[in-house]
């Protein structure tokens, strides 16, 4: 019997034993390949960018998230942590003006495929109330002047009587039921029994969405119904 081919499988297994023995990993170009990444540098300096700051102030943000900021408000985005935590009037003016302008930028993109998706769900399911699709960590805006967001819960009149309240001042705001557990027939069921317009809804005055875990982020006390909105890029309780 020709024992030949058995060779260089048995050459190869020797010297990952020597390899093993020896303490000596052994590694194959492939691998070595997958263990590349982009330099630290360079990834710090385009995060930076990306929010309109500096490398040095990326660094301040990140020695911000390791401190007690980090551990009261662990998901506070850049211009935020960097905004509470200024120095000085003109720091906290600087980071403002900045969180105030590419938050209208991202309300501008997200009222375009709102739009977009608002034409996409009456094509394809006319008939019923549309529940939001993006998911986010905080109530979203809808246009660029910002809008209110009302917190409501099931089983709640006092819930109802403000959407209503809103409803009926033709103000466009955004609806979050507090507990859907991500079922859209729990929204609209909550919807048609505070007798929201869906003619409203339709066309973006109103949106109706899951909350999924806004509430608790916002670390709100209190019951509900609760309406937030954002001034000067910061959440605040308008109740």
């Amino acid at each position: 019997m020709n024992r030949a081919p058995l060779l260089p499988v048995v050459c190869l297994a020797s010297l990952l034993a020597i390899g093993a023995a020896m303490g000596t990993p052994v590694t194959t170009p492939s691998r070595i390949q997958d263990t590349q990444s982009i330099p630290l540098g360079r990834l710090h300096a385009e995060q930076a960018a990306s929010w309109g700051l500096t490398e040095q102030e990326w660094t301040r943000f990140e020695q911000i998230q390791t401190g007690p900021r980090g551990f009261w408000s662990p998901k506070l985005d850049p211009l935020t942590a960097l905004g509470v935590e200024a120095q000085t009037d003109q720091e906290r003016q600087r980071y403002a003006e900045l969180q105030v302008a590419l938050e209208a930028k991202r309300a501008e993109r997200e009222l375009a495929y709102q739009n977009a998706y608002t034409a996409a769900w009456t094509k394809l399911f006319p008939g019923q109330l549309p529940i939001q699709g993006m998911a986010s960590s905080s109530p979203t805006s809808s246009s660029v002047a910002p809008r209110p967001a009302l917190f409501v819960e099931d089983h709640c009149p006092a819930c109802t009587a403000e959407a209503q309240r809103l409803q009926n001042s033709d103000t466009a705001f955004d609806i979050y039921l507090v507990g859907s557990q991500g079922q859209d027939e729990r929204v609209r069921s909550w919807a048609r029994q505070a007798d929201i317009d869906p003619a409203k809804v339709q066309r973006g005055q109103i949106t109706l969405n899951h909350d999924r875990g806004r509430w608790f982020s916002l670390g709100a006390p209190g019951p509900l119904p609760a309406t937030f909105q954002q001034v000067n890029g910061q959440w605040q309780r308008l109740d």
